[in-house]
């Protein structure tokens, strides 16, 4: 029985038999690192952008806005797209994003250093 179920596709009768996987159904890691990388480098824009433009006086603060909201968004879209009530979503991001920025700008404050 090991015999026939191997001989066409070993790995497949594998992750069908132990792991209940079906792999013509896993994502295709190129597929994910090219969506990964375009997601990247679509969400690194907003954040550029709003610490390039404004006048030096505003630009952590408008950059703090902008990246809330890009956050929320995010949020509220991946909720969409899966399904899922946008609330803790967007919630979970805006947080936890709001936290890493003031803990990030806390860090360089002590550290001293100066962009200019």
């Amino acid at each position: 029985m090991a015999r026939e179920l191997t001989e066409k596709d070993a790995f497949a009768a594998h992750a069908d038999a132990e792991l209940h996987l079906d792999p013509d159904a896993l994502t295709n890691p190129w597929q994910a690192a090219g969506a990964s990388a375009v997601a990247f480098t679509t969400g690194s824009v907003l954040p550029l952008v709003a610490i390039l433009l404004p006048p030096a006086s505003v630009r952590v603060a408008v950059t703090f806005v902008v990246v809330v909201a890009a956050l929320a968004a995010t949020g509220y879209l991946s909720a969409w797209l899966g399904g899922a009530r946008p609330g803790r979503a967007v919630l979970r991001l805006v947080l936890g994003g709001a936290v890493a920025m003031v803990v990030t700008y806390g860090i360089g404050a002590l550290v001293g250093t100066a962009v200019g």
